[in-house]
């Protein structure tokens, strides 16, 4: 399993988590055996300036991600995912290993909405 965690920084797995899904600067990818992280990369969001829907589901599908763990997500970046069949977990703060320990643990569920949006702009909701 390849999953997907948004980053403010390019610290991997001690970077910070970003609450903004297309804005993030980077994206520390982790692979999964089991439950266990074997190993992490980190690639640089080619897309933080543009900001255009569609590009960023596109990148991570190219990539082989199968989860994606992010602070938030706007609607339409959810139904992206989602149509890709591609699991988006938003909600995630910290740092990147303690989102994935989270996910794992199964305490990370639901979706929220974007930092710089409010609740009912960008559809989300915490669970």
């Amino acid at each position: 399993m390849l999953i997907a965690v948004t980053s403010e920084d390019d610290r991997g797995l001690d970077g910070a988590v970003s609450a903004h899904f297309g804005r993030c600067p980077y994206i520390t990818l982790i692979e999964l055996e089991g439950r266990r992280m074997v190993k992490h990369w980190v690639e640089e969001n080619p897309n933080t300036q543009l900001h255009q829907p569609g590009t960023m589901p596109m990148m991570i599908r190219a990539l082989g991600v199968n989860v994606v763990l992010a602070g938030g997500m706007g609607p339409r970046a959810l139904q992206m995912f989602a149509g890709q069949g591609i699991e988006v977990v938003t909600g995630a703060r910290g740092t990147v290993r303690e989102t994935v320990e989270a996910y794992l643990a199964g305490e990370l569920s639901g979706t929220a909405p974007c930092e710089d949006h409010g609740k009912d702009d960008c559809g989300g909701h915490h669970d």
